[in-house]
């Protein structure tokens, strides 16, 4: 699943490198910040191989950056972890054309690659349901 997000480098964490029975490997991860709604959300991506720390290596803390990553999860003794591994990371709004109209402001600026389904085969929301306690009794108004 590939998919891109935008937004600021926050922090950069140390490399991390090695070997294994493939060979030597780098990988360091970083902090982005990117909005989500009306608030600010971060997440932990993680570059792989030499390659991809290079290229993180042309951004500091607090530049705009676009970055293409792949969502992987992974079981380890019944706990499950999420990996976001980026493939390409650039300066954000560079190369691209100008968008055709303002994104509203409720959307997060997450750019998903797969097409959902059309809102009218999901099943209907619950109506919302409100509850008074009044001496000890609980009542729904519905």
């Amino acid at each position: 699943m590939a998919l891109e997000i935008e937004g600021t480098l926050a922090q950069k964490l140390p490399v991390q490198s090695g070997s294994s029975a493939r060979g030597p490997w780098a990988k360091q991860e970083f902090i982005l910040e990117f909005p989500d709604g009306n608030f600010t959300a971060k997440a932990c991506f993680t570059a792989w191989g030499q390659e991809k720390v290079q290229d993180l290596d042309k951004y500091q803390v607090g530049d705009k950056v676009k970055v293409s990553f792949n969502l992987k999860s992974r079981e380890y003794n019944g706990r499950w972890y999420n990996d976001l591994q980026i493939w390409k990371i650039a300066p954000a709004g560079d190369g691209q054309p100008a968008a055709p109209a303002a994104r509203p402001a409720h959307r997060p600026r997450l750019i998903r690659r797969l097409r959902l389904p059309p809102s009218r085969t999901c099943p209907p929301l619950p109506k919302e349901r409100k509850t008074f306690r009044s001496n000890g009794a609980e009542r729904i108004f519905s």
